[in-house]
């Protein structure tokens, strides 16, 4: 993330004055998909990419915004009815709006920013983004200072209500709160958190991106969403208790067998065996056992592949490709239906892997797939 370029960008666009530098990260995710709406864990940790902003407050209740990598200049007001139309800008209202709500008195200020978080690749540009801009507000404006967690719940709500994005906590969470050399595993019903270390010495993680983006997305993961409720509905009837996958175990699950389609049973067992799993990372990562987190990647990615039936072709032939290279873990990140894969890669086994997948990709799609190294570092900052 380049301090230096948006400082004279900022120069240039505003009053030659400077004001001050804030940095959010994006993130991945180790393990934990599609958990968090079945009350379970995720394990999101924030990456050396993300979004850094110069802020200066103006004086007056007008925003100005430059975005230094769309080359694009935005103002607007602070009330409702002063929403802008450029989709980037409306991440930044829709805090300021959200700031507001809770009782922080936003002002009007300048601002520059630019991002290093690939677009599309399931890092999580746009919670980079609110997550800087919720905590400058909360810095610069917050005589009524909100706390960390407000400040997540700031970014999901501006995406719910500002974006039409209905997502969970998971990015913003590890945006705000991320630690470096640490992962979060996030509990996704009672919203308590706890570190874990991830120094990961001798091994590399990185991105594999696809590149590839299937449509069907949103409707094939309502339906898979609807597929988990049934199934809790049919274990409730014998255990009332339950409110969640997350509360169910492969028992009840085979209790209900009979009365539900093969694909809800699939659905569900991978959700339920996904959530054990990442209790089983947690145990492995405290005993810096990384042969073990591997093993449960590809656990994941099988899971997800034949069960959840979110991968694709593109996906599953880099997963194999990781697998013949003796990489240590290997599952696609994020929802799926394209995307990345997230590789846990010995040191020493590094550039064969990258070599042979670039080739084996290329040759078999036709194009290559996009590379990106990850290093688990700091969530929302000051940075000047």
């Amino acid at each position: 993330m380049d301090i230096e370029h948006v400082r004279s960008r900022f120069i240039k666009h505003f009053d030659g004055s400077t004001g001050v530098i804030y940095a959010s990260p994006g993130r991945i995710n180790l393990i934990g998909e599609h958990t968090d709406y079945n009350g379970g864990f995720v394990f999101p940790g924030a990456i050396d990419k993300g979004i850094v902003a110069e802020i200066k407050p103006n004086g007056t209740q007008t925003v100005k915004a430059y975005s230094i990598d769309l080359k694009d200049y935005v103002e607007f007001g602070l009330n409702e009815e002063d929403a802008p139309r450029a989709s980037w800008s409306r991440y930044i209202f829709g805090v300021c709006r959200e700031m507001i709500k809770r009782g922080v008195e936003v002002q009007g200020f300048n601002t520059a920013f630019a991002g290093d978080v690939p677009l599309g690749a399931g890092m999580s540009s746009s919670a980079a983004l609110e997550s800087t801009y919720a905590y400058a507000l909360n810095d610069l404006f917050g005589e009524n200072r909100i706390d960390k967690f407000e400040l997540a719940k700031v970014g999901q709500a501006t995406e719910h209500n500002y974006c039409g994005v209905n997502c969970g906590i998971m990015d913003q969470f590890a945006s705000v709160f991320g630690k470096k050399d640490h992962l979060i595993r996030l509990d996704c019903r009672s919203l308590e958190y706890q570190y874990f270390p991830f120094e990961a010495k001798g091994y590399r993680l990185v991105l594999v991106d696809s590149v590839v983006k299937h449509e069907l997305a949103s409707s094939a993961y309502n339906k898979r969403r609807q597929s988990c409720e049934t199934v809790v509905a049919a274990i409730q009837n014998r255990h009332p208790h339950v409110e969640f996958l997350r509360d169910c175990n492969c028992d009840m699950l085979e209790e209900v067998k009979a009365e539900i389609s093969e694909e809800d049973y699939m659905r569900a067992k991978y959700v339920i065996e996904e959530i054990q799993r990442v209790l089983d990372v947690s145990d492995a990562l405290e005993k810096g056992d990384f042969e073990t987190v591997g093993q449960k990647m590809y656990e994941t990615h099988y899971g997800m592949s034949k069960l959840y039936e979110v991968s694709c072709e593109e996906l599953d032939f880099l997963n194999d490709v990781a697998f013949d290279c003796g990489v240590t873990g290997s599952r696609v990140m994020g929802g799926g239906f394209g995307g990345c894969t997230i590789n846990l890669v010995k040191e020493e086994l590094y550039s064969t892997f990258i070599d042979k997948a670039k080739e084996a990709f290329a040759q078999k799609f036709g194009r290559s797939p996009k590379v990106y190294d990850v290093v688990i570092s700091d969530g929302a900052r000051r940075l000047e």
